[in-house]
């Protein structure tokens, strides 16, 4: 079974910064605060909820990683007030950005503490942030006059995407962007993921693949609509398991048997590392026995690549590699 939201959330990753070396670096800071500062309302619908945006938040919070490490790659560090909810170190790129906003909680704050920043807007990665285990519902922001937004990966299932696709992730980092007042940010930087994707893609045969997300007794795996489905499709990658309803879905070692991947994708959590799950499956009677095992073909991908945002292309590229 796929973990509870509330525990989620490399390879080296080329980014876009936004920093400008030399003398006309503060010219074109300023010339950027003052483009979102003009930025007219932003009106949207986020997981089925209306969300109107009258200027561009200056005391944003961000919960999850994913949220986060959009923000960061947008350059909009300088309008965070707070973060929460990491679920691995954040990418290297953005380190130096990040140490310099707020840690509110190791996991979700709670509304008081959140209330006590003043926030203008709260994004995060997962319905969850908005329920008793976040900062309560998200209704209740919005009458203080406090904006919201969830990754649409995140949302509630009758309003998520039927099917994940790398378009939704792109879609979202341009809504971000237009919140803030900075959409050539958002056009940069998913120029540079989309480039990145293509190159990776390009070598990539249609191999057999299995998303081994957790689970020993009853293997959750990567089903049909999901962040696992986007980023097998997006590598050039055949899912052994796309038949199967939802974004993961508990299956058998059966049906893998019966399936026999060519190269089987290892999360990596904290709590469920890579390495256990290869120990588990050479020792396991009839997995041991199995092409995939017996040659040691695996990828593993870290856990905080595997939600919708700017480390899915990280994922791409590293299964990309391994079926090419």
């Amino acid at each position: 079974m796929r973990f509870p939201v509330s525990w989620r959330v490399a390879a080296p990753i080329t980014v876009l910064l936004m920093l400008v070396a030399g003398c006309g670096a503060d010219e074109d800071r300023l010339s950027a605060t003052a483009s979102a500062s003009a930025a007219g309302p932003v009106a949207l619908t986020n997981c089925g909820t209306p969300v109107t945006i009258a200027a561009p938040p200056a005391k944003a919070v961000t919960m999850n990683q994913s949220a986060t490490e959009i923000m960061l790659a947008l350059g909009l560090q300088d309008q965070m007030i707070g973060t929460a909810y990491l679920d691995d170190q954040v990418l290297p790129d953005y380190a130096d950005a990040y140490a310099k906003v707020p840690v509110l909680a190791k996991e979700y704050p709670s509304k008081e503490k959140l209330l006590e920043t003043e926030p203008d807007f709260v994004y995060a990665s997962f319905n969850s942030a908005f329920s008793d285990e976040g900062v309560g519902d998200r209704s209740e922001w919005q009458k203080l006059g406090i904006g919201t937004y969830i990754s649409p990966a995140g949302c509630p299932k009758e309003t998520r995407p039927a099917k994940l696709a790398m378009t939704d992730v792109f879609g979202e980092i341009r809504e971000i962007a237009a919140v803030f007042g900075v959409p050539d940010r958002a056009e940069k930087l998913i120029a540079d993921q989309q480039a990145r994707i293509t190159r990776a893609k390009a070598g990539a045969k249609n191999t057999k693949v299995l998303w081994w997300d957790g689970g020993n007794d009853a293997p959750s795996v990567g089903a049909c609509c999901g962040d696992p489905a986007m980023i097998m499709n997006e590598a050039g990658a055949t899912n052994v398991f796309a038949d199967l309803d939802g974004s993961w879905a508990d299956s058998s070692w059966e049906a893998v048997t019966d399936r026999n991947p060519d190269t089987i994708i290892l999360v990596d959590a904290s709590w469920d590392p890579a390495a256990a799950k290869k120990a588990f499956l050479a020792k396991h009677a009839t997995l041991k026995d199995l092409p995939a095992v017996k040659n040691q073909k695996y990828v593993v991908i870290p856990f905080s690549s595997t939600s919708a945002g700017v480390r899915n292309v990280l994922a791409v590229e590293a299964l990309a590699k391994a079926v090419s």
